[in-house]
């Protein structure tokens, strides 16, 4: 029986384990990215760990994410980060150098490596052939001290492409259908592996639009093959000996498959307030339009901006739109000023913002009150965008850009405009933004650490019996942007665990923090697929710090799961989903005899005030009961 692609590179890097879909196995890393909103925490936990010298073959630590500074918070986050990467050889790019996925296509990514970043998108890298993983922080920092990363062996879905795109229709919509498809959970505990003769329509930055939004599905990562398009891709960016052709096997088995017909695919948008909330823009309608922002990790490429600058020349926006554009990577922004179509896109009315995350993350260009705001972003959670009641659509940057031209939602097959061809960029070599470790360890290196930068919490060891107070009963879906919020209030905090406890949950329960306190060992209560959403650790860190003992769902996110467990938090499953509706705020539970229950695949919940039971699934690794044991994956690796 054949192989499928991404089983070829896991078992290539195989340490450990039985690759067989649900058993835990361990992986050697090649690459590790971090970025500056988690990439603190990252570095603190490397420090911690007192490593002499990363064991991976190329880390990078990117600054995208905090790059406003008004005060001295993200700028000490920065230099703190820069002095980290120094002393211990991690290649650190300079705010304004891009997007940290972005650059990493560009620069770093190879096909058949392995990478784990601290950013939940860094799947984008499967756009090159790569497994690419995102991961919370500390497992990212492990990967770094250790060189390996443990996980359960995924499933695997054949995505079968067939056909060719017709024009105003985008590698966006692609994704945006398989969201559809198979939903904001379709994709846990699975790989996305691209194949089909569609694949060949598909440029490389095609590709990782789509494995970057495969994030959304909850998916370990996606994949596609390595063919003459990632070869032409790398040589363009003065990496051609970085190619080699990678593929499965004609007769590969995967656990599902999905085929999609790009002929078929009309432009869609991802309506408020989900990714997987999908639907045509002819039948959305002409909304009006009062915000279109085009960029992100998702859409940020060279092809994708000189596609609105093609539809953007000679035009003007909307009286009514406020267009902002963000560019992927200073090599872009400086090709697209060499060619004249910077000026296109800014003479028709567009304004042009940093090399940076920016809008995505609600880091400014928050839209006004109640707007409609079109964006090319991977995310429209409720609140995201830094305005609460903005409606947030999803859609590519073809629709962005036509739709800011006519102040409403367009749809670009519907207007009888043509799309010229776009050419090929000119890249030039350029390493201005980069900071290389030449030279530097941990004995000539001092670490530069500002008065906002606090220890990160630290669990103990598992108790006998858990007892802990109902603080919060969540519904279904909810993201680590609810449980922990980030935006331009409350990014410069993020190496400031005990400040950003005070604000964990607010956009759901105000009074979540003061019930915490009051309450000293708590437990939280969820729907299904709890914790969807970034990678941020700091989701389970600051219920840490808050004394959040376990969280009790329907079902988790894979990543968040991940984060409790490395933070010594239970994440336990209801075996049956109804009990979740008899649990109230203020009841008492109570796991006994913990450490013996924790080593069962069922371990029992009481609820002392209600006097019933409830059965919960853990199902926990080896490695998982260890870390639990010993309160936290920094104990495990401190005490051996």
């Amino acid at each position: 029986m054949g192989k499928t692609l991404a089983y070829k590179i896991l078992e290539q890097h195989l340490v450990e384990g039985h690759l067989s879909p649900g058993e835990e196995i361990t992986i050697k890393i090649d690459q590790t990215l971090t970025q500056d909103s988690t990439g603190t925490m990252v570095y603190l936990q490397l420090e911690a760990m007192e490593v002499d010298k990363i064991k991976t073959e190329l880390s990078v630590a990117y600054i995208d994410h905090n790059t406003l500074q008004t005060g001295f918070e993200n700028a000490d986050d920065h230099e703190f980060i820069k002095s980290v990467a120094r002393r211990h050889g991690v290649i650190f790019s300079k705010p304004g150098n891009g997007i940290c996925h972005q650059l990493h296509l560009e620069n770093y990514g190879k096909p058949g490596k392995t990478l784990i970043g601290s950013d939940s998108h860094t799947p984008t890298g499967g756009g090159l052939g790569m497994i690419a993983i995102g991961a919370g922080g500390l497992d990212v920092a492990v990967a770094m001290a250790k060189g390996t990363y443990s996980l359960t062996a995924p499933k695997v879905i054949n995505v079968r492409l067939n056909g060719k795109l017709r024009p105003w229709v985008s590698a966006k919509d692609v994704i945006l259908c398989v969201l559809r498809e198979l939903s904001v959970k379709g994709g846990v505990g699975k790989i996305v592996e691209y194949t089909g003769e569609g694949v060949k329509s598909l440029s490389l930055t095609d590709r990782a639009t789509i494995t970057n939004m495969g994030a959304e599905l909850g998916a370990t990562t996606s994949i596609f093959p390595s063919d003459e398009n990632t070869r032409e891709y790398l040589e363009a960016q003065g990496r051609g000996g970085d190619y080699i052709p990678l593929a499965a096997d004609d007769d590969a088995k995967y656990d599902e498959e999905l085929a999609i017909d790009l002929n078929e695919l009309v432009p869609l948008a991802a309506m408020p307030h989900s990714p997987d909330n999908v639907d045509s823009i002819m039948n959305i309608g002409r909304i009006k339009v009062d915000q279109v922002a085009i960029g992100s990790c998702t859409n940020s490429s060279y092809t994708d901006l000189m596609k609105v600058a093609v539809i953007l020349k000679g035009k003007k926006v909307h009286p009514d739109v406020s267009l902002v554009i963000s560019p992927g990577s200073s090599k872009i922004t400086s090709e697209m000023a060499r060619n004249g179509a910077l000026a296109d896109i800014i003479n028709a009315g567009a304004r042009i913002i940093e090399n940076a995350c920016g809008p995505c993350i609600g880091m400014g260009q928050s839209p006004r009150s109640g707007a409609v705001s079109l964006r090319t972003f991977n995310r429209n959670f409720k609140g995201r965008s830094g305005t609460n009641d903005a409606d947030v659509y999803l859609v590519s940057p073809e629709t962005a850009a036509i739709s800011a031209i006519n102040g409403y939602l367009t749809d670009g097959m519907e207007s009888g405009e043509v799309l010229s061809e776009i050419g090929k960029g000119r890249f030039e070599p350029n390493d201005n933004f980069l900071v290389y470790p030449e030279g530097c360890n941990k004995d000539n290196t001092d670490v530069s650490m500002g008065p906002n930068i606090k220890p990160f919490p630290r669990n103990s060891a598992l108790p006998k019996d858990i007892e802990a107070k109902v603080v919060l009963c969540g519904g279904d879906n909810i993201t680590t942007d609810d449980i922990m919020p980030s935006d331009s209030r409350l990014l410069p905090y993020r190496s400031n665990i005990p400040h950003l406890a005070n604000y964990c949950f607010e956009k759901i329960d105000a009074g979540f923090a003061e019930r915490c306190k009051r309450a000293k060992n708590c437990a939280i209560i969820g729907g299904d697929n709890y914790g969807q959403g970034s990678s941020r650790e700091h989701a389970a860190l600051a219920p840490l710090y808050l004394g959040v003992k376990f969280v009790l769902a329907k079902s988790f996110a894979r990543i968040h799961r991940s984060n409790l467990i490395n933070s010594g938090i239970l994440p336990l499953v209801f075996e049956n989903p109804s009990d979740y509706e008899g649990i109230e705020i203020g009841d008492e539970l109570i796991i006994e005899n913990a450490p013996a229950q924790v080593k069962k695949d069922v371990i029992e919940v009481v609820n002392v005030t209600k006097n019933v039971a409830y059965r919960t699934m853990s199902k926990f690794s080896e490695l998982e009961i260890l870390m639990i044991f010993k309160g936290g994956k920094i104990n495990a690796i401190k005490e051996g």
